[in-house]
């Protein structure tokens, strides 16, 4: 097949894969490619990448070079303005065209706009494909052209109108143009921390498009059967950790999706639990990008507008406890360290977590969101935001405000003898499994045993649970008060 004449430029973003990448195979259409990452991140006026982020991104872009340079090209690195970044590569390397996957949230949608518009004025093909969500976030609509705004409902009409691509293969690459000049290096960036917080990162996590293959593959095979039940158990390997390799684009949900079909058969008609219960929370992460995309404004605001009217407090030393593990709560402070040591907490503790700050504490959940965003290897705009706002109750399809979860039954129900409190709150490693959710009601006898001081060794609850819940029902009612 003749190639285009030309180099086309492939921006890399949050694709960071070879394989399945619609973006890269127009771009591969050319005599020569030119692979591209720009960080433009200093430029950011909300929601720059955090620390966790940041780690992951440097080790991603380390691995997707090393697969291109296998491919006999490299990945050129830049950093400041997109745009000017780009017309200074055009005129460098012949460029004719310029490949890349969209982005939905709005921080994106309108610079990517304007960038199609400048590469048509200079005369490049500037064009841009799907290579992340399931469904584009218009295709998916009520019969009256206006959005979902309950889970199950777009579920349901997903799953019976959705057309999901197939997975692209590649065909070949082509070479890089002769008078190719590398710019920066990925250790030019800056993104790895200076004081090292990260260390037990790399215990855990292997990015790189290698490694979310194999983990796709893994999970499939061995997890999925159970994934129903295990999902909720903190101290299981029951949930697929891919979140981080999907917010980075190192597995496409396709190529999840494809393998899941192969498998099992068409979503619409699979009766298995585990496998439509997976194929949801698949389908959740679209949703959650659905609506930020209908309403871009959520990732500050309230979906629901009441709850601009709620009274919050301001407890600084209180969010300051929360984010260091320190409430006296147990399962609260085991998630809040595992989040800061390994990047990553446990789906069922982070709604627990999140219930806790929201209702318990009543800080407003944007506090939350804030530093999730900066702790979590698999921080997304999108999922994040739509979890702290069902948690809040203001977000689509949430859960009502005044389903208040109590901590200590969260605790005994899923993490019932406390090994997930135990290898994260070492401080209670001797306390038995049937104080190990309160210590607090242990007896002094217990205590001693297990070498606790209250107040000292571990801290007392910085909250009675009771007392915070009648609270959280009078802020809600002054709220709704305020509405009429």
């Amino acid at each position: 097949m003749k190639k285009n004449a030309g180099t086309a430029i492939m921006l890399f973003r949050r694709d960071l894969r070879l394989v399945d990448n619609p973006a890269l195979n127009a771009a591969l259409q050319f005599e020569n490619i030119l692979p591209v990452y720009i960080d433009s991140s200093a430029q950011a006026k909300d929601w720059a990448l955090g620390g966790a982020s940041r780690w992951w991104l440097h080790h991603s872009l380390i691995s997707l070079q090393k697969s291109l340079r296998e491919k006999s090209t490299d990945l050129l690195i830049a950093q400041g303005d997109r745009d000017q970044n780009i017309e200074k590569l055009t005129s460098q390397y012949d460029v004719k065209a310029i490949f890349w996957n969209r982005l939905y949230d709005a921080r994106f949608l309108e610079s990517d706009k304007k960038l199609k518009i400048r590469c048509r004025e200079l005369g490049l093909i500037a064009e841009s494909f799907n290579g992340s969500l399931l469904a584009e976030p218009w295709q998916v609509l009520k019969s009256d052209k206006t959005p979902y705004m309950v889970y199950t409902a777009y579920w349901n009409a997903f799953v019976k109108t959705a057309t999901v691509r197939q997975v692209e293969t590649q065909k070949g690459f082509c070479p890089l143009p002769k008078n190719f000049k590398p710019d920066l290096k990925i250790e030019n960036l800056g993104f790895l921390p200076r004081i090292k917080w990260d260390r037990e990162f790399y215990d855990h996590w292997h990015p790189g498009e290698q490694t979310a293959l194999k983990c796709v593959d893994e999970f499939l095979e061995n997890r999925i059967s159970s994934y129903d039940n295990d999902r909720n158990i903190p101290n299981k390997n029951g949930t697929s950790r891919l979140s981080p390799h999907l917010h980075f684009g190192e597995v496409s949900p396709h190529q999840i999706w494809q393998k899941i079909v192969k498998k099992y058969g068409p979503i619409a008609s699979v009766k298995d639990k585990d496998v439509v219960q997976y194929s949801k929370e698949l389908i959740w992460r679209d949703f959650s990008y659905y609506l930020l995309f209908h309403f871009p404004q959520i990732d500050r605001k309230p979906l629901r507008k009441e709850y601009e009217n709620f009274p919050w407090l301001n407890d600084k030393k209180g969010l300051q406890a929360w984010q260091r593990g320190q409430t006296g709560y147990p399962i609260i402070d085991a998630g809040m360290r595992e989040l800061w040591r390994t990047g990553w907490m446990h789906n069922r503790v982070r709604m627990i977590v999140a219930s806790f700050l929201i209702k318990d504490m009543l800080i407003p959940w944007q506090k939350g969101a804030e530093w999730f965003w900066d702790t979590l290897v698999d921080a997304d705009l999108a999922s994040n935001t739509q979890g702290w706002q069902w948690t809040a109750g203001s977000g689509a399809d949430a859960a009502p405000y005044f389903r208040i979860f109590n901590p200590t039954l969260q605790s005994e129900k899923f993490d019932t003898l406390g090994q997930y409190i135990k290898k994260w709150v070492p401080e209670l490693e001797n306390l038995g499994s049937e104080w190990i959710h309160e210590p607090g009601e242990a007896p002094e006898a217990e205590l001693r045993a297990a070498g606790i001081i209250l107040g000292k060794t571990y801290p007392l609850p910085i909250v009675e649970h009771q007392f915070a819940k009648i609270r959280a029902m009078k802020a809600l009612k002054v709220m709704n008060e305020k509405k009429k």
